[in-house]
């Protein structure tokens, strides 16, 4: 998410509030690990918020206020209460996905995250994507690279799109899933005649994380909720990854997809979605972006 901000002024920031953001998920983790799912709340059709989910947000949001009091705080679980957008005034926000990957969860499958970023003035600062039953922990901070479990992340160095591994968004199931769900079917059949294999995790912050660490060489995301892809766009920035929107052009607060890539294929990977989606609700696309 680019900004204005001086990198070396935000990576010094950025530093201070990793530290509490990486205290915050590890208390998370700690909570989703030993907290039963419970009861159920539908937010709309199949999409689900555990108990699991709102215990998380809440224990996160009284820590983070305690540690850092009168800092916005945006979850997704309390998002209709919260003021979405950018903070006012250049002010620092939290922005928190519980749990990443609720329906992973309530099916024992071990693929969700604890995602926690800090932003200030649309440029994302520090990150943490916390992987609870993988111990698995993704940090990054603006300007200071990226990182798991203290190693350092590098894109892979996938060369062609027939070599590449890469993992698309699930399917919608929200309002207007009739004119969403065409477009992803159509994404979903081009990759497959032109990547090495297709993988769909369900849950973006893990898609963002595993394309900074090179186990994916490319991930889309046909949405761009700020609580699912904050904290891992800056992973993925961090480790060289092109993070585009479906445009082409560079990812921002306001992109309406997200899509993080290895940079040698970006230009191939990027003609595959402008040939897929053309023609749908996403059909106004840029340039095919020139390799870096």
């Amino acid at each position: 998410m680019p900004s204005d901000l001086p990198r070396e002024a935000s990576a010094e920031e950025g530093w201070r509030l990793l530290a509490i953001a990486r205290e915050a998920t590890e208390q998370a983790a700690e909570l989703v690990r030993a907290h039963v799912p419970g009861r159920l709340t539908h937010k709309g059709d199949r999409d689900l918020a555990s108990e699991t989910d709102v215990a998380v947000e809440h224990h996160v949001r009284a820590f983070l206020h305690d540690k850092t009091p009168g800092v916005a705080f945006l979850g997704e679980e309390q998002a209709g209460e919260e003021q979405i957008g950018r903070p006012g005034a250049g002010g620092l926000q939290w922005i928190l996905d519980p749990v990443d990957g609720t329906i992973n969860l309530l099916h024992g499958i071990p693929l969700c995250a604890v995602s926690l970023s800090a932003v200030r003035a649309g440029a994302v600062l520090a990150a943490v994507v916390e992987l609870p039953f993988l111990g698995l922990q993704y940090t990054a901070v603006r300007g200071g690279g990226s990182f798991v479990n203290g190693r350092r992340l590098q894109v892979s160095a996938t060369a062609t799109l027939d070599a590449a591994l890469v993992s698309i968004d699930q399917f919608t199931f929200s309002n207007g899933s009739d004119r969403k769900n065409p477009a992803r079917l159509r994404l979903a059949e081009q990759l497959a005649r032109r990547a090495q294999r297709i993988r769909m995790f369900g849950t973006s912050a893990i898609d963002l994380a595993w394309t900074a660490e090179g186990r994916l060489d490319a991930c889309i995301m046909l949405a761009n909720k700020q609580w699912d892809t904050s904290a891992g766009v800056l992973l993925a920035r961090e480790a060289g990854a092109r993070v585009l929107d479906h445009t082409g052009s560079d990812h921002s607060w306001d992109s309406a997809s997200t899509i993080a890539v290895t940079p040698a294929i970006a230009a191939e990977f990027m003609s595959v979605v402008r040939a897929a989606l053309a023609d749908t609700q996403y059909g106004t696309l840029g340039p095919v972006p020139e390799e870096r």
